[in-house]
């Protein structure tokens, strides 16, 4: 039995307040060849994740907040925005699932934000992602302000 509680997820935030990347992966599945893919992904504000979608091999995804606030964006192959959530335990807002070839994004709002991930196997490093062209590469200067643009736009206030 896994067990996921405060220990685990204080670790894994730990693990994300020092990352560059501003998160940190905690895998249950054993290998990336598992049919089902689960993970846990502490994430501090803003870390940013480039627009992306699940496509050849079509791959749903689904987010459930454990902990903090989880903006979930989708958006057309133009990059505009189509629908949003936040995600929020508190408010009683849980999860929310993206259907394949849906590009999308996940928004940390709070320190200390963990989400459940649940995706479709297996996988590859080689096509598991299709990032957004019409959206800043990871690392880039302008990540953040993409992120704060399109929260404002949303009216969602992130800490």
């Amino acid at each position: 039995m896994i067990i996921i509680d405060s220990h685990l997820l204080n670790a894994v935030s730990a693990q994300a307040k020092v990352s560059p990347r501003r998160r940190q992966n905690f895998n249950f599945h054993k290998d990336y060849s598992d049919t089902l893919q689960r993970l846990l992904n502490a994430m501090e504000p803003l870390s940013y994740i480039q627009p992306h979608r699940h496509a050849d091999p079509d791959k749903r995804e689904v987010f459930f907040s454990l902990r903090g606030r989880i903006a979930v964006i989708e958006f057309d192959d133009l990059g505009n925005i189509t629908g949003h959530t936040v995600l929020d335990p508190s408010d009683g807002n849980f999860g929310a699932e993206i259907p394949e070839r849906t590009f999308h994004t996940i928004i940390p709002l709070d320190p200390e934000t963990v989400a459940y991930e649940v995706k479709d196997g297996p996988y590859s490093p080689i096509d598991d992602k299709n990032f957004a062209s019409w959206a800043p590469k990871e690392g880039s200067a302008n990540a953040t302000e993409y992120l704060k643009g399109i929260l404002k736009k949303l009216g969602i206030r992130h800490d």
